[in-house]
């Protein structure tokens, strides 16, 4: 079962009011992919899960023994949630489960539970919302709108000590500012 599961909203993608493009891992121009400041974000990212000297940036922080992101098999064919964890789950020598694709947010969490340890996921903003509303069991334990302009927040949802993870009250959310990139925003949602 497990202890702590951590989500992120996969990293900037293009904006098209202000005609950035998304690029591949090679630099090529792809809609599908991150911009420029979400592939610095997905690099930042690996050493905020992962410090060099074990020291996390917040205390609720912790680093992962399995990695999730939305499927690139959805309708949007979009590979952004797997390359903002990509990096993180490399430096561990861990596969990243895309088995679960945005819609699939019940049958994912089902996976999470069953996971052990600690579970890092990365999906899109607006269907993280039912993640934590699966995981907390209620609508009002955390916020029900991610706004579009938010890319650098961790959800994190905490096992309580000895508590039944299907009970409501089995789990403490938590919502952590990344503050990995200049102009993230020290505020939570």
């Amino acid at each position: 079962m497990a202890d702590k599961i951590m989500v992120v909203r996969h990293a900037e993608k293009p904006d098209k009011a202000d005609d950035t493009h998304g690029v591949d891992s090679e630099g090529q121009k792809n809609k599908k992919d991150l911009a420029p400041r979400g592939w610095q974000r997905s690099g930042a990212l690996v050493r905020f899960f992962v410090p060099f000297n074990g020291n996390f940036a917040h205390p609720v922080l912790a680093t992962p023994t399995s990695v999730f992101a939305a499927s690139p098999e959805d309708e949007t064919k979009s590979e952004r949630s797997l390359l903002t964890v990509q990096g993180v789950a490399d430096l561990l020598k861990l596969k990243v489960d895309i088995k679960f694709s945005k819609g699939q947010e019940r049958k994912l969490v089902d996976a999470l539970l069953a996971t052990k340890g600690i579970v890092l996921v990365g999906w899109e903003h607006k269907a993280i919302i039912d993640l934590a509303n699966f995981i907390l069991g209620n609508d009002k334990s955390s916020p029900q709108h991610w706004p579009d302009d938010r890319f650098d927040l961790v959800w994190i949802f905490d096992k309580k000590p000895g508590a039944d993870l299907r009970a409501a009250s089995a789990w403490m959310f938590t919502q952590v500012p990344q503050q990995v990139l200049p102009g993230d925003s020290p505020k939570v949602i």
